[in-house]
């Protein structure tokens, strides 16, 4: 019994923290319907929109490699490149099982001004929420406390735009970039490795050229 209310305890202290952190983002009000179907299906963009490098990231958010990419190299790539306006990132989803798709969807339902801060505690919080005993229902209280009404969430998770949106960027991702797993990282038209070092990371962006020809991938440092 004990332990049973340690863990209901643990998980009131996590929503607590999650819905103090997606605070932050922006004035809290819960929504009562979903958000036009153009803000629905539109590109997710983080950065100045004329910043010289872009970064596009196919990812999966019950994907662990992605959470270690976003908990680790990617706070300091947003500090260094996408904060000074150096780099823009568009992120795309790339649902690799249903529960990763309801997330995405869920996320992209969410008032948009929350949706990198929703990403962000979706992939910080992901070994709580993937492996809870109802891991849909954890989805929907990040929802809620995302902002969204329980019949919002469940209207999303229902929802045909939201699933053709975020299946319409995997199939263009499988077919333009010959995407396969995630993370995967495009920097200005050209696949890069993922699971470097901070430091290969920096080279690869530092040496990136908006010409195609000049060739990052012949240029990126090894990561053997």
């Amino acid at each position: 019994m004990s332990a049973y209310i340690d863990i209901r305890l643990l998980f009131k202290v996590l929503l607590v923290f999650i819905f103090l952190k997606i605070f932050l983002y922006g004035n809290f009000a819960y929504s009562q319907s979903l958000p036009p179907d153009s803000v629905i299906s539109s590109e997710r963009i983080l950065g100045q929109s004329k910043a010289p490098i872009e970064l596009i990231e196919y990812a999966s958010l019950t994907c662990p490699h992605c959470a270690k990419f976003h908990n680790g190299p990617w706070v300091k790539i947003k500090k260094e490149y996408v904060d000074t306006g150096k780099a823009k990132l568009i992120y795309r989803d790339f649902p690799t099982d249903q529960l990763a798709l309801a997330a995405s969807m869920i996320a992209r339902c969410a008032p948009k001004t929350r949706y990198f801060g929703i990403v962000k505690i979706m992939f910080e919080t992901q070994d709580n929420w993937r492996n809870s005993q109802n891991p849909r229902q954890a989805l929907a209280n990040i929802g809620r406390i995302a902002g969204m009404s329980l019949e919002t969430v469940n209207q999303c998770i229902n929802s045909k735009v939201a699933y053709e949106s975020v299946m319409r960027l995997r199939e263009e991702g499988s077919k333009k970039f010959n995407i396969d797993s995630t993370p995967t990282l495009i920097v200005n038209g050209e696949k890069i490795e993922s699971g470097l070092k901070i430091e290969d990371y920096r080279n690869c962006l530092l040496y990136t050229s908006p010409s195609p020809r000049d060739g990052l991938l012949s240029r990126m440092p090894s990561s053997a």
